[in-house]
């Protein structure tokens, strides 16, 4: 559940960072949300070996 929270969170302060021209807010909130994506792709990734493991 922790990529979606990181995702949700990096959009809110990317989106008032644009708004406010608060440019290390916008990074910030960027790298919250890559944060989440990478952390979706590691969970994704053993889901699939742990799969294969069981065949």
């Amino acid at each position: 559940m922790g990529e979606h929270i990181d995702k949700t969170k990096g959009k809110i302060k990317k989106t008032v960072g644009g708004l406010t021209g608060d440019k290390k807010l916008e990074n910030e909130g960027k790298r919250d949300e890559f944060k989440g994506k990478v952390k979706g792709a590691v969970n994704d990734v053993k889901h699939v070996v742990k799969d294969k493991k069981k065949n």
